[in-house]
């Protein structure tokens, strides 16, 4: 296959007339200037590399619209999740996946990272055949997206408070069955779809005992991501504080969990001597902009995090909007916001984030290419470069002025999904269930 671009923007550079060469696979294996009239399966006027989605919970998208009339606060807005997530069973769940998944494609993600804990029944009893981390999956499959599913520990309600109601059906109930459901989870992925990369996730320090966190990464390969959610409310850090004497950075850090296959979700609320121990671990940081201001969540240490030596990514966590532009847009305002300055990330900065640094939180050494090397597969967004967005942008700054909507399509692996037919498979797909109009 050869595809043809008229503008290629790279994090550093903006290339003109490039010809890209893939195989059978989408694996570059050449590229080129495109000559005047060159033949091309697929001729684009503007694309850039395609998003990765570091932090994603594809039910929670089920809640847009739907949790903003009665105010309250990430507490509040838990219980209302916590209603949905009771309701799921395997075919609601794929289809909400679905819709959510061909949404991001439309948008222009090509690689999403769902942290997945809707593992069992309702009562906390367990599917037959992993058929709910199965159903994403299928999901992934319908709308064409790298998936990277983030399988959850979640062993405790809190620090010293038991399971309730919902959360009964996110617990294996030890790290030993958790330990040996992953694994299986792993041969029964290999079998049924291959192209499924396997990760775990904590889901965060008061939903494990901390002496048992260091267990738990043992007890797993070391090349695969590891993701977890981290400070994103400060009564997270003071009940840390309370039983362990340490925030929950230290507590990681103690256990050993911080390495460069780590990604820590929000890192809303740090110290400073947090944010120089994520650094120093060069830790990913996920930073979900649009879903931390829809939950009143607080400003993040974007800025303090990457002069430390952590890498920024993004993601659309609960789904209320789903648009890279709009959250790397929010990632810089949120940063000037902070700092009282402008430019504080460069756009350079920002495609970085977007695509080549979460590429490598949720794929490791799977990652795209991002400078089209030859030997990596390829992903690209294609924009429109005469949208009312769009029109008059310098190319390198797209990512501050695009959005969504400018997207055309995206390649994945090589083949092309156009945003039209995306966006149709996602409205089509989404799930009509009675029960939603009670929650």
């Amino acid at each position: 296959m050869r595809i043809a671009c008229a503008r290629l923007v790279l994090p550093d550079e903006v290339r003109t007339d490039v010809l890209v060469e893939l195989d059978d696979a989408g694996v570059v294996t050449a590229v080129e200037e495109a000559g005047p009239g060159e033949a091309a399966d697929l001729s684009v006027a503007l694309a850039a590399p395609a998003f990765a989605n570091t932090h994603s919970h594809a039910f929670h998208r089920l809640l847009r619209g739907r949790t903003n009339g009665g105010g309250g606060d990430f507490w509040r807005w838990r219980d209302v999740m916590y209603g949905i997530a009771g309701t799921l069973d395997p075919d609601g769940l794929r289809a909400a996946a679905t819709a959510v998944y061909a949404e991001m494609v439309a948008a222009g993600y090509s690689a999403v990272g769902e942290f997945h804990y809707l593992h069992h029944r309702p009562d906390g009893t367990p599917y037959p055949g992993h058929d709910m981390e199965l159903a994403l999956a299928d999901a992934a499959a319908d709308a064409g997206i790298r998936l990277t599913l983030l399988d959850t520990v979640y062993l405790r309600g809190g620090f010293d408070r038991p399971l309730e109601g919902a959360q009964r059906r996110f617990s294996d109930g030890s790290l030993e069955r958790w330990h040996e459901r992953w694994h299986a989870l792993d041969d029964a992925l290999r079998a049924a779809h291959p192209e499924v990369t396997l990760g775990a996730a904590i889901h965060s320090v008061r939903a494990v005992v901390p002496d048992h966190l260091a267990y738990m990464v043992a007890g797993l390969p070391h090349e695969i991501p590891l993701h977890l959610h981290l400070s994103e409310q400060t009564r997270e850090n003071e009940e840390c504080l309370a039983e362990t004497g340490l925030t929950p950075t230290g507590l990681l850090d103690r256990a050993g969990v911080l390495d460069a296959r780590t990604t820590v979700v929000h890192a809303t609320h740090l110290t400073d001597g947090d944010v120089e121990t994520l650094g120093a671990a060069r830790v990913s940081v996920s930073m979900c902009p649009t879903t931390e201001a829809d939950l009143g969540d607080g400003l993040g240490h974007g800025e303090a995090l990457r002069d430390a030596g952590a890498r920024l990514t993004v993601g659309s966590d609960q789904n209320v909007v789903i648009d890279p532009f709009d959250e790397l847009r929010r990632l810089e305002g949120g940063a000037r916001l902070a700092s009282h300055r402008r430019g504080v990330l460069s756009p350079a900065d920002l495609w970085r984030a977007g695509t080549a640094d979460g590429h490598t939180s949720v794929s490791l050494s799977d990652a795209p290419a991002q400078a089209l090397e030859p030997g990596h597969p390829l992903d690209l967004v294609v924009l429109d470069p005469r949208s009312p967005r769009t029109v008059g942008s310098e190319p390198h700054e797209l990512v501050l002025s695009a959005s969504s909507a400018d997207v055309l399509g995206t390649v994945v692996r090589g083949v092309h999904r156009a945003s039209s037919d995306l966006r149709r498979l996602a409205v089509d797909a989404y799930p009509r269930q009675e029960h939603l109009r009670d929650q």
